[in-house]
């Protein structure tokens, strides 16, 4: 399996879709009614899909995972250009902080990173902040799912894809344990060529995962939750 998927639920698919493309300079995939994806290649790492589908309800719990942005010696640079593509400053109590928190056009929060040695040669995206009941065993959850490797960085705990280049996955304490409000962001993983979709899940759950049925019609994906509740869909082979 590999990661491939960042799933943001959106009301208008096109406009946060366009928001985040040209955030990225990711390339469009996807034009279509209810769903908008676009593709950041980084060179000599990962591809990571960013998909924006269609739902009619408005955000209505914090976020469990963010982006956040590289901004390194271009931060005030990076933070004119998003409040330039449509972002809004943000206050979601930071205080002092050296990031800067934004707001897309959706109203998800953001975040433009100050200089990190960190963050070198991860492109656009810096990292994938993750709420987490328990790093240790989420990190050692999502390194077997996406076969992302350890690495330092400024989490608990945080993976890279095993070429270290693209965005860290880093594994925070949750202020909070998860609810019953599904996510707004969620990541997909895509199944290698003869792979079994029921050994996949058989896996998932002696490592600490959990099927999550859904009433969202027959799909070819099979949703889960992570040891921490955070939703994620296993995608069939190509």
């Amino acid at each position: 399996m590999y990661l491939e998927n960042l799933v943001f639920d959106a009301l208008d698919p096109q406009r946060l879709g366009g928001f985040w493309e040209a955030v990225v300079g990711g390339e469009t995939l996807t034009d279509e009614p209810g769903i908008y994806e676009t593709r950041l290649a980084i060179e000599g790492g990962p591809v990571l899909d960013l998909c924006f589908q269609q739902v009619t309800e408005p955000a209505s719990a914090p976020p469990r995972i963010h982006l956040d942005l590289r901004g390194g010696a271009r931060q005030a640079a990076e933070v004119d250009r998003l409040l330039g593509l449509g972002a809004e400053r943000l206050d979601i109590g930071q205080g002092d902080v050296p990031w800067v928190v934004l707001a897309d056009v959706e109203g998800n929060a953001c975040c433009v990173m100050e200089e990190r040695a960190a963050y070198s040669d991860t492109g656009p995206i810096a990292a994938l902040p993750l709420d987490s009941a328990d790093p240790d065993w989420d990190a050692a959850f999502w390194s077997w799912l996406t076969g992302w490797t350890e690495v330092v960085g400024p989490a608990p705990r945080s993976l890279r894809h095993p070429s270290l280049r693209g965005p860290l996955l880093e594994l925070c304490p949750e202020p909070a344990p998860k609810g019953a409000t599904k996510n707004r962001l969620h990541l997909d993983v895509r199944l290698e060529s003869g792979e079994d979709p029921d050994e996949v899940e058989a896996a998932i759950v002696e490592h600490g995962g959990s099927r999550l049925h859904t009433n969202w019609g027959d799909l070819p994906w099979r949703s889960y939750l992570d040891p921490s509740g955070n939703e994620f869909c296993a995608l069939p082979a190509h």
